[in-house]
């Protein structure tokens, strides 16, 4: 159901570096690349990330509320990349852990621009 979701950044090509990076061992990269706006998935058939500088180009702000969830596959994946994701210079927003028993797992961060982006575990 979920084709892709977007998230502005204030520098392109960092963010792009970092996503890529962070996203690499769950098979993600750069699938689409155009002037203002960067397609980061595994194919064009499964979800992706868009990042973007915003269209109107107002400053890049960060929803209340709006947060990214990304699933890697496991628990131990989940700390991998979170790990991964602040030694790449995101900002804690909440650590590993355990938060509905025996349900959901998750791991927040802050992004470079401070988009909120959990990886999750269900079950």
């Amino acid at each position: 159901m979920l084709s892709y979701a977007t998230i502005g950044v204030t520098d392109l090509e960092k963010s792009e570096a970092f996503y890529n990076e962070l996203l690499a061992p769950i098979g993600a990269k750069t699938l689409i690349k155009m002037e203002r706006i960067i397609f980061i998935g595994k194919s064009m058939k499964e979800p992706m990330l868009a990042i973007c500088v915003p269209y109107n180009e107002e400053p890049q702000n960060c929803g209340n509320g709006n947060m990214l969830a990304i699933s890697p596959g496991s628990k131990e994946q989940c700390d991998e990349m979170y790990h991964k994701a602040i030694a790449l210079g995101a900002t804690c927003d909440g650590e590993p852990g355990q938060r509905i028993p025996d349900v959901f797992y998750g791991a927040y961060f802050r992004d470079l621009d401070g988009n909120k982006i959990v990886f999750n575990h269900f079950g």
